[in-house]
């Protein structure tokens, strides 16, 4: 599995800029970057699935955006900004590609074709948080979940990924009863199987049927602007 933005570059570029990257594994719970703290380093994953949150002075967060092998982590850097009062981390394990910030600064400029591809990427994250801020308020927690658990298998490219319910309650923003609870009627109505932190959608069809709009759209957005539509 190869990153889209990198594989959108012509293959001259690609080589030039991988140079100044390595291949890093990605672990479960690692942090990609904090909040309030300089970020150190962006993000091309290959496989896997990060998150951001949004994190309150007491402690709690809820996730406003998840990063696969479409994005990178990062983009505040591409930006302008130097940190933000976010985190991110990785919430299915997998591997990708980093390159320090201040190569990034040096080697992406108006004139790199990454630039451009960075442009679009930027906007569809924007949309996949906006659409995120509208589900998180207007749909039910059965929708939202679904509309979750499509978005990581699309991410990941397999229909069973790990997941904990500890997890899905700060995706989600509810308390991990709630999660359960969902997660079980989804499971007595074999859409899903949830054993030992393992997720398997096993009726991708019938959790599509759930899923609020939200999910399309957002899919939509990536595929138009991700192609340069």
């Amino acid at each position: 599995m190869k990153n889209q933005l990198l594989a959108a570059l012509p293959s001259e570029e690609y080589s030039r800029l991988v140079a100044y990257m390595e291949v890093v594994p990605l672990e479960l719970k690692q942090e990609l970057y904090l909040r309030n703290q300089p970020i150190k380093y962006v993000y091309f994953l290959n496989y896997g699935v990060a998150s951001m949150l949004t994190v309150m002075t007491d402690g709690s967060a809820i996730e406003v955006a998840t990063v696969g092998n479409e994005g990178m982590v990062g983009l505040p850097v591409f930006l302008g900004a130097e940190k933000v009062p976010g985190e991110c981390f990785i919430q299915v394990c997998g591997s990708g590609l980093r390159m320090r910030v201040d190569a990034f600064k040096t080697h992406v400029t108006v004139t790199s074709p990454l630039y451009d591809i960075l442009q679009r990427y930027t906007q569809a994250l924007f949309n996949q948080i906006a659409q995120s801020a509208a589900c998180n308020r207007l749909h039910s927690i059965e929708q939202r979940m679904c509309r979750w658990l499509l978005m990581t298998a699309d991410r990941v490219e397999t229909d069973t990924f790990a997941m904990t319910q500890e997890f899905l309650s700060k995706m989600l923003g509810v308390n991990r009863s709630t999660v359960s609870l969902t997660a079980s009627i989804l499971q007595r109505a074999g859409l899903i199987e949830y054993v030992r932190g393992q997720m398997t959608i096993l009726d991708r069809s019938g959790v599509e049927d759930i899923t609020c709009e939200c999910y399309q759209v957002v899919r939509g957005e990536f595929k138009r602007l991700l192609n340069g539509n």
